[in-house]
Formats: structure tokens, C-alpha cells, sequence
């Protein structure tokens, strides 16, 4: 019987049920896609020389679990404030409590154990998937990556069980010692918010001083190594969490004084973000940290990106170079529209290769002049055969000659000389085109046809260049977008589940503003403003947070890590802001029927 009437409740509150077990699915997907690659080892080795890089995944696990932590625990006050009417009714009809206890236990790790194992699943899939266009559209070189991952997946389900688990007992103990009126009215009771000016006042400054001292050791990670990550995961997250907790409740009482408060429906919306607010806190606290993880990894993604063509045009002026062209090869090179196509004639022997002095006077040959350590600095050179004669960086003509000819070294002699040497003449074609990166597959075709492999120590040039610094980052650029991509989702998981658990709620609230007068314009208006604050304020720490976050990349990044930082914040602000549209437009259909 019990069963029945839990199933009616089902039925009656089914959309609500369908925003929580939506927002667990992608939690348990989110928390999965990152254990992919935490737990994957092999995968962490193989696509990175940083040695402490699994240090630094577990320390990221122990965020993404405190994260889940407080995520699941909202979530299970939200089931748990949807059942109390309910199961107030049936202590009133007479139901046994230790019958409750069972069907509370009972549902509590059927909603939690089922989204989870279909998180798991929606996880592998968007693993696959977000994997894939990665690869495809930056051409990343990988290793041992795996969308299904049974560690990750273990990990994944032995948590959200195990955190299932105790909130089932959590809400057994909960509700079977609550009385029964209590239970009835639970929901008509507002969390009103109280100022206590010397408590706020501490965990303001704690709050201040614990994120300094995070920032300071992101800033010293070289010093503190190791030390440094796990201080500032201690420290902001503790920060963050203590000044919402302390400003957000005096700022919301603040403004209601203010006169602002008296115009059209601010105070109303005031009212709103008030009525809620202890539970507003721990959520902002968890959005702003997942808006900086998800910022922070894209920009940091986008700045690896960003260092592979620098370091690849640093290293030669020329694309490839080809020995004995054959006429595909010729018109495979054509189809580049390559900017400089010059063909140099040879003879070579054993330790020597022999060029006309003529060609390159006419041709001269285009070194890059390393003028920094980091090798990002440099410049370009035009040589006739006299300077390229004396160039130190005439190395670069002999590395687009590939094979046993790389090592021979170079002599320019007059035509006369040169027509005098016996050894039979070869041809060297050497092309540059307007961007390597854009040309790789052609490239790589036209190189694995002409060397007969892919291996990039057998030829030279601005493709084998690129094609070795990308093995080098592709696997910290991977790593930085999809974390980026991942975490995004689980901020709109976290934002959609808050707003949206209290729409139902909020009905009846817009009904009767609806029926004093209050025109459709206004109440959207002040729907905007609300769900505004509730986006505006976690996505100002989190820009915060990043902006000192970025220090801890200087010491594996060649360039400085806010280089181009104008574009991925763009990008995110962009995103930010159409799911804010996609959240308000949701928002207006629950409550203004």
C-alpha cells in the first residue's frame, strides 16, 4: 500500500523528480568523464612530461569529490523536502515508521544507484564523443586514451553509492523522528537569513586571508611543489565557501534597505534570492569553483594550442623538403598554393653536398634566427650563398635534405665547379605554405608518400616541427579543453538543478502577483534579475580565482599563460551567457503559466 501511494507522489511531482535525477545523471556522466583520465595512467604517461601530472589529477579528484560531496547533499535535501508532506500524510493515516524508514532507504538509493549507472553510460558516450572532435579539429596525437574505462567507472559508482548510502540513513533518521505536523508544514517554513555582524565579520576575514594564501602558494607553486596544489585546494575552497556564506546573506539584507528596493518588483526579487539563501551559499560557493576549473582549463587548453605553431615556425623557414620530386609529388605541392616553392640543384657525396652559388643568389634561402631562450622569439633572414656560407644556422638548409645527406655539409661553388663534379645531379624542392597547422593532413600524405613513413626523424622542416611539438602538448591541450568542456557542463548541471528546483514552489508566488496587476513585462523583468544574480556573483570570484589560478602554469608553459587570455574568456562568456537565456526562458515556462 505504502508503495502505491509513494508511486502516486511519483506521478503528481514528476517534473520535479525529473530536474533531480536529471542533474544526478549528469553529475555521475561529469564525474566520470574526469576519472577517465585521472585513473587512466597509462594514458596521463604517455601524453605528457610532466612527472607530477597524477599528483595533480588526485589532487583535482579530491576537489571534484568535495564538489559531488556538497552536490549530493543538496540534491538529497531537495528529494527530501519533496517527500516530507507525503510521508507526514501517512504517519497521520497510521503508517508505521519503521515501514516509512524502509521506503525512504529504499528510494533514496533507487533514485541515486540509477542515475548513476546511467551517468556512467552518458559519461562513456560523451567521453567518446567530446574526445573525438577534439582530435579531429585541433589534430591531436594521443596515446591510451579510452572513452570506457572500468577503474573510472568503479571509482565513479562506489562513491555515488557509498554518498547514497548515508543519505538514505540520513533521511530515515530525519524523518521517522520528525512529528508528524512538523513534516506537513516543513515546506511553509522560509529559511529567513539573520545578520550576526561578529560571526560574519570572522568568516569574512578568514574567508580573505584563506584565499590569499591560496593565490600566494599558486603563485610559488615552483617553490612548494606539490605542497603549493594542495594548500590552495584547501584554502580557496574554504574561502569561497565563507565569504558567500558571510556577504551574500548581509548584501541581499543590505539592498532591501536600500531605496532601490521600492522600485517596481526589486523587493520581490530580493524576497526571492532571501527566502533560500543558506541553501543559495553552499551552491554559488560550488558554481564559482566549477566556473574557474572550467575557465581556467580552456584557457589554459587554448594557451597550449596556441604555443604549437610558435614553436614550429621557430625552427625552419620551410615546410618539407623533397628530394627527386616525382610529378604527383610536384602537383600535390601545387595544390598547397604554397607561398615559396624554390628548387635547388645538387651533387652530393658521402660527407658533402655541392649547391650552385648562382641559385642561391638568385633564390636566396630563408633562416629563423633564434633570439630567446624559449625559442619564440626569432627572426627571419634572406641568405645568397656567401651568408648562408657563413650563417650558424645554415643546419637549416641541410635538415629539409633528410636521410643520409642531413649530416653532409654544405659548398657553394661556381656553375663552372659545380658542372666539373662527376656525381649525378638531384633535385631539392623546398615549399612553405601560409600555415602548416591548416595543411597537416596534406602534408602528412605527401611526406608518408615520399619517405615511405610517418616517423618525423627521417625528414625536416616546419611539418616535422609541428608534428613533434604537438606529440609534446597534445595530450595537456586535450586534457585542459575537455576538463574545460566537462566542468562547464557540470556548472550548468549545478546552476539548472538550484534554479529550477524552487520553480515549482514559486508558481503560486507569480500567480498572485499576475493577479494584483502586475504586467507580464515586469514579471519577466524580475525574473532576469534574479537568476542575473545568481550567474553575475559565482562568475566574478570564479574570473578572480582564475586570474591568480593562472600563475601555477607559468612554470610548464613556454609562453605566459594570460597570452591571448582575451579570446577563451570570450568564448566562456559567450557560453555563460546563452545558458543563462536557456535557464531564464526554462524558468518563465514553470512559472508564468
Amino acid at each position: 500500500m505504502l508503495t502505491k501511494l509513494a508511486m502516486t507522489g511519483f506521478k503528481h511531482r514528476w517534473r520535479d523528480y525529473l530536474v533531480l535525477f536529471s542533474g544526478l545523471i549528469m553529475s555521475s556522466a561529469i564525474f566520470y568523464m574526469f576519472e577517465a583520465l585521472a585513473t587512466n595512467h597509462d594514458f596521463l604517461k604517455q601524453n605528457t612530461g610532466i612527472s607530477m601530472i597524477g599528483m595533480i589529477f588526485q589532487f583535482g579528484s579530491v576537489l571534484l569529490t568535495i564538489i559531488t560531496l556538497v552536490y549530493i547533499s543538496y540534491a538529497n535535501s531537495f528529494l527530501l523536502s519533496m517527500r516530507k508532506r507525503d510521508y507526514g500524510l501517512f504517519m497521520l493515516v497510521g503508517a508505521r515508521k519503521s515501514k516509512i524508514g524502509q521506503l525512504i532507504w529504499l528510494e533514496t538509493l533507487l533514485v541515486g544507484i540509477s542515475a548513476t549507472l546511467i551517468g556512467i553510460i552518458l559519461g562513456t558516450a560523451l567521453t567518446a564523443g567530446i574526445s573525438q572532435i577534439l582530435i579531429n579539429s585541433l589534430g591531436l596525437e594521443l596515446h591510451h586514451l579510452a572513452a570506457w574505462y572500468f577503474p573510472a567507472a568503479a571509482v565513479t559508482l562506489l562513491l555515488y553509492v557509498g554518498l547514497f548510502l548515508v543519505a538514505g540513513l540520513f533521511n530515515l533518521i530525519a524523518l521517522t523522528k520528525t512529528p508528524a505536523l512538523k513534516l506537513l508544514h516543513s515546506n511553509d517554513q522560509p529559511n529567513r537569513p539573520q545578520i550576526k555582524p561578529a560571526r560574519q565579520l570572522i568568516e569574512i576575514i578568514v574567508g580573505l586571508i584563506s584565499i590569499a594564501i591560496g593565490y600566494w602558494s599558486m603563485g610559488h607553486l615552483k617553490q612548494l611543489q606539490l605542497m603549493g596544489i594542495g594548500i590552495a585546494l584547501v584554502t580557496i575552497v574554504l574561502g569561497t565557501y565563507l565569504l558567500f556564506n558571510a556577504i551574500f546573506v548581509w548584501l541581499m539584507i543590505a539592498l532591501k534597505r536600500l531605496p532601490v528596493a521600492n522600485r517596481g518588483l526589486n523587493g520581490f526579487t530580493l524576497s526571492q534570492l532571501s527566502f533560500r539563501i543558506r541553501n543559495y551559499t553552499k551552491m554559488l560557493s560550488i558554481v564559482a569553483m566549477l566556473f574557474a576549473l572550467a575557465l581556467g582549463a580552456i584557457t589554459v587548453g587554448m594557451g597550449f594550442h596556441s604555443q604549437i605553431p610558435l614553436m614550429t615556425n621557430s625552427n625552419n623557414a620551410y615546410d618539407l623538403g623533397l628530394v627527386n620530386t616525382t610529378k604527383s609529388e610536384q602537383q600535390q605541392i601545387a595544390a598547397l598554393k604554397p607561398k615559396t616553392n624554390i628548387t635547388y640543384h645538387f651533387k652530393a657525396d658521402k660527407k658533402t653536398v655541392y649547391y650552385q652559388a648562382s641559385e642561391f643568389n638568385q633564390h636566396p634561402f630563408t633562416t629563423i634566427e633564434v633570439q630567446d631562450k624559449a625559442q619564440l622569439s626569432y627572426k627571419t633572414v634572406h641568405n645568397n650563398a656567401a651568408q648562408i656560407k657563413k650563417s650558424g644556422f645554415n643546419y637549416q638548409l641541410m635538415q629539409l635534405q633528410s636521410g643520409s645527406m642531413e649530416a653532409g655539409t654544405p659548398v657553394f661553388l661556381s656553375s663552372a665547379a659545380y658542372q666539373k663534379l662527376a656525381q649525378p645531379e638531384q633535385r631539392l624542392t623546398i615549399f612553405t605554405t601560409n600555415d602548416v597547422v591548416q595543411h597537416r593532413a596534406a602534408l602528412k600524405r605527401l611526406a608518408k608518400a615520399h619517405f615511405h613513413t610517418t616517423d618525423v626523424t627521417n625528414f625536416g622542416g616546419r611539418y616535422a616541427s609541428y608534428v613533434m611539438v604537438n606529440s609534446m602538448y597534445s595530450g595537456l591541450e586535450f586534457m585542459g579543453m575537455f576538463l574545460g568542456i566537462a566542468f562547464l557542463a557540470m556548472l550548468a548541471s549545478c546552476l539548472m538543478f538550484k534554479i529550477l528546483s524552487g520553480a515549482d514552489a514559486d508558481k503560486h508566488r507569480y500567480a498572485m502577483l499576475a493577479k494584483i496587476g502586475t504586467t507580464k513585462h515586469q514579471l519577466r523583468s524580475a525574473i532576469d534579475k534574479e537568476i542575473a544574480v545568481l550567474f553575475i556573483l559565482p562568475g566574478i570570484v570564479g574570473i578572480v580565482h582564475v586570474l591568480f589560478g593562472l600563475q601555477m602554469f607559468k612554470i610548464i608553459m613556454i609562453t605566459s599563460p594570460y597570452t591571448g587570455i582575451w579570446l577563451p574568456f570570450l568564448i566562456f562568456a559567450v557560453l555563460y551567457l546563452l545558458y543563462y537565456l536557456i535557464t531564464v526562458n526554462i524558468y518563465r515556462r514553470i512559472v508564468l503559466q
